[in-house]
């Protein structure tokens, strides 16, 4: 909408639906916003721009999650933000009518975050918490870590001429907003942090660590219990080691972007110990 002219108008919904890879209700639901907005005009099969999106007229991140997303979401904030400690058993029945899903969908959640060593199912018996301990923190870390440093070797083998070297250097611009307006900006931070570490980790092409990635958002970047006291500060230094990444990498000091990317690494490890409340300390 934002890249059409005034007055003209929007492709058929058959057009829109294969383009955006949705459902022709979900394009109908989505037009009919547009009009009541009154960003479009929509008569019949003619969708006319009236003008363009204002940032209001955009939804929050949240509200745009897909049913599973949202049930993650609510599933992560139930354990940590009600301070259930390890052993605590999780009732699914309890879990459907808190969040209001399904119970298929509360399963394939279950299930997913059981993989990790999150939560364990007991035979025949109760789901049970194995809580999001240091040592489970800290396992984490490890193959995030390992995983990440192969990516971005991975980046540099590929060269500036690779499509995600592109991308990486094209956050420069984002990040120097969010440092020049930190007082403002330090709580969108961690989007754009999910969105540097993610474009790494695609460029591999990994089932298996695209899935584990999904994990580290879920608890890295949103819903662990972080000390918010030193919130601003941390926001700020992990925003200055990313731009230093993109400018090392920009010059084509290829040793000099590695090295920096490997202290930004040991300074995630350190600050998720100092600022995450353990379930239980080791």
């Amino acid at each position: 909408m934002a890249a059409l002219p005034i007055e003209d108008t929007l492709p058929s919904e058959v057009e829109l639906t294969q383009r955006l890879g949705i459902s022709r209700t979900t394009v109908r639901a989505v037009l009919a916003q547009l009009n009541e907005s009154g960003i479009i005009q929509w008569s019949g099969r003619t969708k006319t721009v009236l003008r363009k999106p204002v940032a209001a007229d955009y939804f929050a991140k949240e509200e745009t999650l897909s049913t599973s997303e949202r049930v993650e979401t609510q599933f992560m904030e139930y354990i940590l933000g009600g301070d259930l400690k390890p052993g605590t058993i999780l009732h699914e029945s309890e879990m459907v009518r808190e969040f209001g899903a399904s119970a298929s969908v509360l399963r394939e959640c279950l299930i997913k975050f059981s993989r990790f060593g999150l939560i364990e199912k007991e035979p025949n018996r109760h789901w049970v918490l194995r809580g999001f301990t240091q040592d489970f923190a800290i396992e984490l870390f490890d193959v995030r870590e390992m995983f990440e440093q192969r990516a971005f070797q991975a980046l540099l083998d590929a060269g500036p001429d690779s499509t995600r070297f592109a991308q990486l250097v094209a956050l420069d611009k984002a990040h120097e907003s969010i440092i020049r307006n930190i007082d403002a900006e330090f709580l969108n931070f961690p989007r754009l942090d999910e969105q540097f570490h993610r474009i790494l980790l695609d460029g591999l092409g990994n089932r298996f660590i695209d899935d584990f990635f999904e994990l580290v958002s879920v608890i890295f970047h949103y819903h662990y219990r972080w000390n918010k006291q030193d919130e601003h500060e941390r926001n700020l230094v992990a925003a200055q080691q990313h731009l230093a990444v993109i400018r090392a990498l920009e010059a084509g000091d290829k040793q000099s972007a590695l090295d920096l990317f490997q202290t930004h690494l040991n300074a995630a490890r350190t600050t998720l110990l100092r600022s995450v409340t353990w379930d239980n300390e080791t």
